[in-house]
């Protein structure tokens, strides 16, 4: 698939100063800027226990 994806580059006339300008942007805006991981977690879970003796 590289390859045929090369020569259609190739055809077209894309430089590889331009592929590598490519790569940097999908490297820079196409990284996921969440922690997926820590929303798995319940957020009840997450949250600091805020919970002191009861007052009268």
């Amino acid at each position: 698939m590289n390859r045929i994806q090369r020569v259609f580059e190739f055809i077209a006339g894309i430089s590889q100063q331009q592929r590598d300008r490519w790569a940097l942007a999908q490297e820079i805006y196409a990284a996921p800027r969440l922690d997926v991981l820590a929303l798995r977690t319940p957020a009840c879970w997450r949250r600091k226990a805020n919970v002191q003796g009861i007052r009268r």
